[in-house]
């Protein structure tokens, strides 16, 4: 009886030991993750950033065996969501998504002195790679580019563009046009771009330039007129919108990257369970489907995860501190 009692304490008590010896770093991916994770997406429903941020979200939750809940918090552009993240704990459980606005070109515009997404962010890999399109409202006649360029230059401020805020793609977007066009117009800022949207079809502004995430279903839906997309060539859904290049504003190159992160100083062995999840997501037919639908590609392999990010965001923090400048943008 005492032999056989004994056994099972001499096991407890070898499993206890191993545990002990185990990596601090594998004890961690064990137990991550422990509850919901927050995925904070820096902008108000509808756009997007938030579209992409709910079907990644629902992927990369099927991984992890826990809910990924999107919470849209909204502000300054991007800038009171990227607050937020920056300000949480480094648990892994709270992260974001965000863009070459709210993850690069932030600091060029000066939106927050106090933030640099080089120092205060953890990058996780980029996700999405998303082309822009320029679109006017069924109500101004407008029906292609030169049209509209044409319309700019002969009236100046009196053409509006909606925009889904200061510092946001859809703001830096318009601004960088025409700046390559060397003419002005009036930006009008929303609190998101679903607003923005909504008045492009009723009228009140002139034109939208936004990713096609959020301008396929527009244009199909016949609330806005499409007249180009960026990129080297026309995209399948739709394929009636010339390029850029092809419509006659060929420096226009505009194509916007998204991508999650978390703030700075993460456990990389969450980092590295967060990317497994990820890659679980794009690798799902469901989020390759609706990316196929938005004309959203997600990165070749060798340009996801944290070194890319992180020399991503190096090298578009540089270019768009000289675009900024030339568009008017930078802070005064």
């Amino acid at each position: 009886m005492r032999r056989s009692f004994r056994r099972p304490a001499l096991m407890l008590g070898l499993a206890s030991v191993l545990w002990m010896g185990l990596p601090a770093s594998r004890a961690e991916a064990q137990d991550y993750p422990a509850r919901t994770i927050t995925l904070i997406v820096p902008s108000a429903p509808g756009g997007t950033l938030d579209a992409l941020a709910r079907l990644l979200a629902q992927g990369m939750g099927a991984d992890l065996g826990r809910t990924v809940v999107v919470e849209n918090v909204t502000g300054a552009g991007s800038v009171v969501g990227t607050q937020r993240l920056v300000r949480s704990e480094p648990d892994g459980y709270t992260i974001g998504f965000g863009n070459l606005a709210s993850m690069a070109a932030t600091v060029a515009l000066g939106a927050d002195p106090t933030f640099d997404p080089r120092r205060d962010l953890t990058p996780i890999s980029i996700v999405a790679e998303v082309p822009m399109v320029i679109a006017a409202s069924p109500r101004s006649g407008v029906r292609d580019l030169r049209s509209l360029v044409e319309r700019i230059r002969a009236r100046g401020e009196e053409v509006s563009f909606g925009t889904p805020g200061t510092n946001t793609t859809g703001h830096l977007a318009p601004a960088y046009l025409l700046s390559i066009l060397n003419a002005k117009a009036m930006l009008v800022p929303y609190r998101g771009a679903g607003p923005a949207m909504s008045d492009l079809a009723a009228g009140t502004v002139e034109a939208v330039i936004d990713q096609t995430v959020t301008m396929i279903p527009a244009h199909q839906g016949r609330t806005a007129v499409a007249l180009a997309v960026t990129g080297a060539q026309r995209i399948p859904q739709l394929p009636e919108v010339p390029t850029f290049a092809e419509a006659g504003v060929p420096a226009f190159d505009m194509v916007i990257w998204n991508a999650i992160a978390g703030p700075r100083d993460m456990p990389q062995a969450r980092v590295d369970r967060l990317l497994k999840a990820i890659e679980a997501a794009l690798a799902s037919p469901a989020v390759a489907s609706r990316f196929a639908d938005l004309a959203t590609t997600a990165p070749p392999p060798g340009e996801r995860g944290p070194a890319a990010m992180r020399a991503r965001i190096e090298a578009d923090v540089a270019r768009w501190t000289e675009v900024v400048g030339k568009a008017g943008l930078a802070p005064r």
